[in-house]
């Protein structure tokens, strides 16, 4: 009996399992405890960085307030500010308004004036357009005159005719009316004295020519003249209508002609053609 006693209480080893579970629970226990320290220092650390982070908080809050203020001191300097420049603006504005609203009234009347002025220019211009309208019918109407008197002189030139005198020399041209001896008067070459002379009349003096009608024969257009030149008397007898009749005069002997045109009841009408320069 007591030596199965004394076996049954002598000690027994412990099992690996319970070993192996005690061992780990020590590991984590450590484990536990290193983890436990790690935390405890992060808290450490948070709660040093939300001290800092707070202490950051209440000098940005009171930079904040003296940001405020000067911020608000600020709004009032320039509210005063701005509301002097408005103001200002104010008055500018009036005072522009006035002189535009002058410098409008200015132009309106200066318009005004002006088409006042031009009102009367174009009155007168139309009054001067008037008068150019009928200058130039004026000036049209003496074209034509002067046209028709250019062809009249030109049919009166085709008209005029040169012949043989009684003297046996070529005539000028010789004039059958009033305007026929006016054209040659125009062409300047000789004198020329226009006469009327009724038969039994006084000797008429055409420049140093004295003429005198002896007979006339309206009937037949044919005369008779008595020329007196260089104080001697050339009967010039039964001459015949646009005859030139021919004589010398002068120191130095030139050639004077008689044209009589016109023959009526005793009375003979034409001209004496004379050199130029001859005694007048």
């Amino acid at each position: 009996m007591s030596g199965q006693y004394e076996t049954n209480g002598a000690e027994r080893p412990l099992p690996m399992a319970v070993k192996a579970s005690l061992g780990a629970a020590i590991l984590l226990a450590l484990g536990a405890l290193i983890w436990c320290f790690g935390l405890s220092n992060h808290l450490s650390v948070a709660e040093k960085q939300l001290a800092a982070a707070e202490q950051r908080n209440s000098e940005l809050a009171q930079k904040q307030d003296a940001l405020s203020a000067r911020l608000r001191a600020t709004t009032e300097t320039l509210g005063n500010s701005v509301g002097m420049t408005q103001k200002q603006i104010d008055l500018k504005t009036a005072s522009l308004l006035a002189a535009q609203q002058a410098a409008v009234r200015a132009q309106t009347a200066q318009t005004a004036k002006l088409e006042e002025q031009q009102a009367a220019a174009s009155k007168q211009i139309g009054a001067v357009a008037s008068d150019v309208s009928n200058v130039k019918t004026d000036v049209g109407g003496a074209k034509a005159s002067i046209a028709e008197t250019q062809n009249d002189l030109n049919t009166t030139k085709a008209q005029l005719q040169r012949t043989m005198g009684d003297a046996g020399v070529m005539s000028g041209l010789i004039a059958r009316t009033h305007d026929d001896l006016e054209l040659l008067k125009h062409k300047g070459d000789r004198a020329y004295f226009e006469f009327t002379l009724r038969k039994g009349d006084k000797p008429t003096l055409l420049s140093s020519i004295k003429l005198q009608a002896k007979k006339v024969d309206d009937k037949h257009s044919r005369y008779t003249m008595i020329v007196s030149a260089d104080d001697r008397n050339i009967e010039k007898k039964d001459r015949s209508l646009d005859e030139p009749v021919q004589f010398y005069s002068g120191k130095d002997p030139a050639l004077y002609e008689i044209v009589v045109n016109n023959i009526s009841k005793n009375t003979i009408s034409g001209y004496l053609s004379t050199p130029k320069g001859s005694a007048q």
